[in-house]
């Protein structure tokens, strides 16, 4: 339906379309559906009786103090905390370097509001998280995408995609990753890539931002030192998230850069919002405080690691021999790759009638492509809805296929022509 006063829509809103993900997951709030669409933790981790704990002393020790309008830049006391605990991963770092944000999100948009003009370019892996995707599209930015691999971005693949684009007279600002779990394909950029990229970012002179929702979700394999913690030149902006490890419903993250950069951040996110949910920053950094948090991600950390092999057994006992999927070591999301010759976005309604839900791939690619890829979410589903939700998208995936070769016997497909279609 067109509203009346469409017509007075700014460009930009009349260029911005509903979050496909937002939109799907609308579709699987029937209770008879499981649904691996969501990035959402187990709710069942939420810590609420440290919360409350929490609450009632602050309530007690500071009154309305937690209540009241904050600083723009965030609550000080929050703001060294996770200073602190940068520092601890590789950092040098004072609290002045942290911007307290309502979500990642938001940093992304003061990021892009604050970088790109319209026309600009942004650099984004072949998948990438489309909410990063989104908050560019809404500044008119112009995304490239770099395929990734096993062991994410391929410096070699990127490095050739600036000298094209550069040729043509093309300068992209932005370089936008995901390096540890990468939403949506779960995989870990290995810490010499991360070495090469920064080079390749400093010689292309662009801004890197590093979104760093799921470091703390770690189950196997070495981790791997932050690109912030190797950057010598201030060019990383550096993104962190208690939504994760704590509660999405604080919308409580933060952003890490360089002192003259975080003061422009700080001047753009003044005109957004004045300042973060004070009550939610005052319980974050309680609880960091305290301790609890380190507790509490070694929990969730056992949980999540658990549901991970559960799913990946179960895809391993009931997927059909024609699919192939990546094996996350943290995260919270595992990236399925079909035939070529399948849409998973056409293959959603099959899924619906059986009663489970994924989120096709193509909304991850900038150009659209991926039509035969999916993200799965492991950590929302309880243990016994992962195993029946597997095998009855396993039902849905072989059903296409036995579809596809009975109505299209003498159809032949070919790899995609860049080739870089994960798992393929």
């Amino acid at each position: 339906m067109v509203s009346k006063f469409s017509h007075l829509y700014s460009r930009n809103a009349r260029e911005m379309k509903a979050s496909e993900i937002r939109e799907l997951l609308k579709l699987t709030e029937n209770h008879e559906i499981i649904s691996f669409a969501g990035g959402l933790p187990d709710p069942q981790a939420f810590p609420v009786d440290k919360v409350k704990e929490i609450v009632n002393r602050l309530l007690d020790e500071k009154n309305g103090q937690i209540l009241q309008y904050g600083t723009t830049e965030g609550v000080t006391e929050l703001r060294k905390a996770i200073a602190e605990r940068m520092n601890k991963r590789g950092m040098n770092i004072t609290h002045k370097n942290v911007l307290i944000t309502a979500g990642s999100q938001q940093a992304l948009d003061l990021i892009s509001k604050t970088f790109l003009d319209p026309g600009d370019m942004v650099i984004v892996g072949a998948p990438t998280y489309l909410g990063g995707t989104n908050a560019f599209k809404s500044y008119n930015a112009v995304m490239e995408g770099v395929p990734l691999d096993e062991d994410g971005m391929d410096p070699d693949l990127l490095a050739a995609k600036l000298h094209l684009l550069q040729m043509h007279g093309n300068h992209p600002e932005i370089l936008y990753l995901i390096p540890n779990f990468q939403n949506p394909a779960g995989v870990t950029i290995t810490e010499e890539r991360r070495r090469e990229i920064l080079e390749i970012a400093r010689e292309y002179d662009m801004i890197v931002i590093e979104d760093s929702p799921y470091s703390d979700l770690r189950y196997s394999g070495e981790q791997v030192p932050s690109m912030k913690s190797m950057d010598t030149d201030g060019r990383v902006i550096y993104l962190g998230t208690f939504s994760k490890i704590l509660a999405p419903g604080f919308r409580v993250a933060w952003c890490i850069a360089e002192k003259d950069l975080l003061n422009k951040l700080t001047i753009v996110k003044q005109a957004a919002d004045l300042c973060t949910n004070t009550f939610g920053q005052y319980i974050a950094s309680e609880y960091v405080t305290r301790g609890y948090l380190d507790e509490h991600v070694e929990v969730i950390k056992t949980l999540y690691m658990n549901k991970r092999d559960l799913m990946l057994a179960a895809m391993e006992k009931h997927f059909p021999a024609e699919a192939k999927w990546t094996k996350p070591d943290g995260g919270m999301f595992i990236w399925v790759t079909l035939p070529d010759y399948i849409d998973t976005k056409e293959m959603f309604p099959r899924a619906i009638e059986n009663n489970v839900a994924y989120v096709n791939g193509a909304a991850f690619f900038a150009d659209h492509s991926g039509k035969n890829t999916m993200r799965l979410n492991f950590t929302f589903a309880t243990p016994e809805q992962i195993d029946e939700g597997i095998q009855r998208l396993a039902e849905t995936i072989k059903q296409e296929i036995i579809d596809f070769k009975d109505e299209k016997p003498s159809k032949k497909f070919m790899p995609d022509e860049e080739g870089l279609v994960l798992g393929v």
